[in-house]
């Protein structure tokens, strides 16, 4: 036994074991879709979001479906916002049709816009193939503490644009958090 009772181990007892890298921030995703929020269509992006913000070592608090509606659209992002979060992407609605207003509502939340990397991932999606993402009007940027990053919908623009988004997160979040 070791002191105070404990089991005691031989030196370099557990060395070979890495440690699990400390995660860097808490997301929700919100995915835009009339279909999916009537329960016409099973919500197959929100599950992929999740699965590459945990890559990412995000803890995803949840996933939401609402239509596309902008108040539905400004509350989920407020909600997330207040609740603290340090990044909310939404998947869903950036498009040109009349239904396509995730950036529109998305515009009334944000604090400042990051312009930069909604060009990065519109490019990097078109330069890719997904037309849905060189054609998104979507938007990221900052509310209060809150990273707020809009993808299009199909999958291959939230895997091109999780990877443009990626390598940037644990230096936005750090300098949102005021730890940078």
């Amino acid at each position: 036994m070791g002191l105070r009772g404990g089991p005691r181990y031989p030196s370099g007892y557990g060395e070979h074991m890495q440690m699990a890298s400390p995660e860097i921030g808490r997301a929700l995703v919100v995915i835009v879709d009339d279909r999916v929020s009537h329960g016409e269509l099973e919500d197959t992006i929100g599950p992929l979001v999740t699965e590459l913000l945990e890559e990412a070592r995000l803890v995803v608090d949840a996933s939401v479906v609402v239509p596309g509606d902008p108040v539905a659209i400004r509350n989920a992002l407020n909600t997330a916002v207040i609740g603290g979060v340090d990044l909310v992407v939404t998947v869903g609605g950036t498009g040109v049709s009349p239904r396509d207003v995730t950036a529109d509502a998305t515009a009334g939340v944000l604090d400042r816009p990051i312009p930069g990397i909604a060009e990065a991932i519109r490019a990097s999606g078109l330069a890719a193939g997904a037309v849905d993402a060189g054609l998104s009007r979507g938007l990221v940027g900052v509310s209060g503490s809150t990273l707020v990053v809009n993808l299009a919908p199909s999958r291959g623009a939230v895997r091109d644009g999780m990877a443009t988004l990626t390598p940037l997160l644990a230096h936005v979040i750090a300098e949102l958090s005021g730890l940078d």
